[in-house]
């Protein structure tokens, strides 16, 4: 049997997770660790040098769960560090509430939880749901059907280290309205944000909300507009290995 860890940035109460975990058991032995509360856009944060604190209880139908007061990365480290006994055979972050494509995933606690998961070597998927105000369970069947397809495939296939799946479901109400499966690049993301004073010595960030070109062929932002899932392959490797030769030339040296 399959031992699963599920998490997300969304909160260890919110619907997604508790459809994320409810499909996960037809696979395994899923068991949640989440944080106690909305960690949305907290990136790949890493709590160090303070406390964290954890309590255990059971969400759902009797499903397993740590509930972490640090981010989702932090919910991985742990889980991996022996909070949670054994070593899993795959992590799923999710069910987001709202897309994680282009340059979100540099923001999404989602996606950086299953990178926290692929440092460790463990295979890992980020589920998301392109519906921002999905807060009914029956709001994610759809994709909790799409989750547990995806995750199966992942247990049989596994993944190359350093590798995560980004997954990004439509909001469609029937598994018979999405179109299929696409193969995608990450897209680009268009940010509209505009800073408020809010009193002095105080800001926040506003704004519009971001759009994104739709247009581009391959790209996640093109499949998930035209109602296919999109599955990104996102690797840790940063490097900008196709500008290497002209850094190269820059002919850098000390002074």
């Amino acid at each position: 049997m399959a031992s699963i860890i599920v998490t997300n940035d969304d909160g260890f109460d919110a619907p997604g997770i508790l459809a994320l975990a409810e499909a996960m058991r037809d696979l395994g032995q899923a068991r949640v660790c989440a944080p106690a509360t909305n960690q949305s856009a907290s990136g790949h944060k890493i709590t160090l040098h303070q406390n964290i604190e954890y309590s255990r209880c059971a969400v759902g139908d009797g499903i397993p769960a740590l509930v972490v007061s640090g981010s989702p990365a932090d919910c991985i480290a742990l889980s991996l560090l022996g909070l949670v006994d054994g070593k899993p055979d795959i992590v799923v972050s999710g069910i987001n509430r709202g897309e994680n494509m282009g340059q979100d995933l540099t923001y999404s606690g989602t996606v950086t939880a299953a990178l926290e998961a692929a440092i460790s070597g463990i295979p890992a998927i980020a589920f998301s749901l392109a519906k921002p105000d999905a807060d009914h369970p029956d709001d994610y069947r759809v994709a909790a059907k799409v989750a547990q397809t995806i995750a199966a495939m992942v247990l049989k296939q596994g993944l190359p280290p350093y590798t995560i799946l980004n997954v990004n479901i439509p909001p469609v109400a029937r598994m018979e309205d999405l179109r299929g499966i696409r193969l995608t690049r990450q897209g680009v993301r268009i940010y509209r944000d505009s800073l408020v004073h809010v009193a002095d010595g105080v800001v926040r960030i506003g704004g519009k909300a971001p759009t994104a070109d739709t247009d581009e062929l391959g790209a996640d932002f093109w499949a998930v507009h035209r109602d296919y899932v999109s599955v990104t392959p996102v690797h840790l490797d940063m490097t900008a290995h196709q500008f290497m030769a002209n850094l190269e030339a820059w002919d850098l040296k000390l002074p």
